[in-house]
C-alpha cells in the first residue's frame, strides 16, 4: 500500500511536470479570463479554446471518463455502470470508467490528458475549468430543469446546537478544500450567520459529504456542513435516519456536478459525445439514485456557475 501511494504521487507529479511543460509552449493568446496559462478564451465564454493547431485535436479510440468522489467511488462506478455502456455503443468505442478517489487526481488527470471527459461536483468545476481546461456541456435534471442543491449545515437532533453561533469552539466538520457546499460555500456564507471558519472553528477535512454525515452521527463532528441532496440521498437509501439529524442552516439553491469534457477533443467527437449524453435516460436505479433525475440537459459555465464563481471569488484563493 506504501509503494501504491508513492507510485500514485509520482504519477501525479509526472503529469503536473508535464503539463507545466506544455503550457510554457501554450500558443500566444490575447485572453485568458480566469485560465491557466495552458489555455486560451479568445470568446471570453470563460472555458478553454480549441487548440488553434488542429494537430493537436484528439479523436482516441478508448474514451476514460470518471465522476466525482462525493462518496464511495464504487458506489457510482455501479451506478452509471448502464450509462457507460449506452456511451460505448453510442459512440461505437470503448469507454473506460475510473473510480478517482479524490477532486485533485480528477482534475489532475484531465489536465494531464488521462481523462477524455468527467463529472466535476459543483466547487471543483471551477478548479477544473480554469486549471484542468475542462468545458461544461451537461447536467442532471428532470422535467426540463438542472438539479440544484443547499449548502446545510447538520446536526444530530439529540443535540444541543440550533444556530451556527453555538457551534464557537466545537468540532465541525468540512468536505475537501474546492469542495463548494463543503467548504468554499461555508466560509463565504457561515460568518453571517455569526460562525467564521478559522476563527471560530478549526474545519476538519472529512474527505467525503457521506464521512462527514455519519461522523455527526457518530458524534466525531458536532457539526457538518454538506450538499443536501447527498443526505437526501443517504436518506432515500436507508443509510441514515432522517429524524436522527436536524438541519441549523440553510443557504440558496446551487447548481449540481457539471459534466465536461476535454478542450482539446476534436470537435466532431464532442458533437456527438453531447448527442450520446442527451439522448440517454435514467433507469430506474438512477433515478432513484439522484433524487428523481431522469436525464442529462444543457447547460453553460458562464451563466450556471454564476453564482458559484461567485463564492470562490468571496474566499479568494485557498491551498490544495
Amino acid at each position: 500500500m506504501k509503494y501504491h501511494r508513492i507510485f500514485a504521487a509520482c504519477g501525479m507529479l509526472i503529469a503536473f511536470l508535464s503539463a507545466s511543460a506544455a503550457a510554457a509552449k501554450a500558443e500566444p493568446c490575447n485572453q485568458r479570463t480566469a485560465l491557466d496559462q495552458a489555455y486560451c478564451d479568445a470568446d471570453g465564454d470563460l472555458v478553454a479554446d480549441l487548440p488553434t493547431d488542429t494537430s493537436k485535436l484528439r479523436d482516441p479510440d478508448t474514451l476514460v471518463w470518471a465522476f466525482a468522489p462525493i462518496e464511495d467511488p464504487a458506489v457510482y462506478a455501479r451506478l452509471f455502470r448502464p450509462f457507460t455502456q449506452h456511451l460505448s455503443t453510442c459512440l461505437n468505442r470503448q469507454i473506460v470508467y475510473y473510480p478517482v478517489q479524490s477532486v485533485s487526481a480528477e482534475i489532475a488527470a484531465m489536465r494531464s490528458g488521462r481523462l477524455h471527459f468527467a463529472g466535476f461536483s459543483t466547487g471543483p468545476t471551477v478548479k477544473a475549468v480554469n486549471l484542468a481546461g475542462a468545458v461544461p456541456f451537461a447536467a442532471k435534471g428532470q422535467n426540463g430543469e438542472i438539479r440544484g442543491y443547499h449548502l446545510v449545515a447538520i446536526v444530530r437532533a439529540d443535540s444541543p446546537y440550533h444556530a451556527l453561533g453555538d457551534l464557537k469552539g466545537k468540532r465541525v466538520a468540512h468536505v475537501a478544500v474546492a469542495s463548494n457546499s463543503g467548504n468554499l460555500a461555508p466560509r463565504a456564507l457561515f460568518p453571517a450567520e455569526g460562525l467564521v471558519p478559522d476563527t471560530d472553528y478549526r474545519p476538519i477535512m472529512s474527505g467525503g459529504h457521506d464521512k462527514s454525515v455519519m461522523g455527526v452521527l457518530s458524534g466525531d463532528y458536532d457539526m457538518a456542513a454538506v450538499a443536501s441532496d447527498v443526505v437526501q440521498r443517504l436518506v432515500e437509501r436507508g443509510s441514515i435516519d432522517r429524524n436522527a439529524i436536524r438541519v441549523i442552516y440553510e443557504s440558496p439553491l446551487f447548481p449540481t456536478a457539471a459534466f465536461a469534457h476535454a478542450h482539446d477533443l476534436d470537435p466532431v467527437l464532442t458533437e456527438k459525445l453531447k448527442a450520446c449524453f442527451f439522448s440517454f435516460r435514467f433507469p430506474p436505479e438512477m433515478t432513484a439514485a439522484f433524487n428523481g433525475d431522469e436525464q442529462f440537459l444543457p447547460v453553460q459555465y458562464q451563466e450556471a456557475w454564476r453564482a458559484v464563481r461567485a463564492v470562490t471569488d468571496a474566499v479568494g484563493a485557498l491551498p490544495d
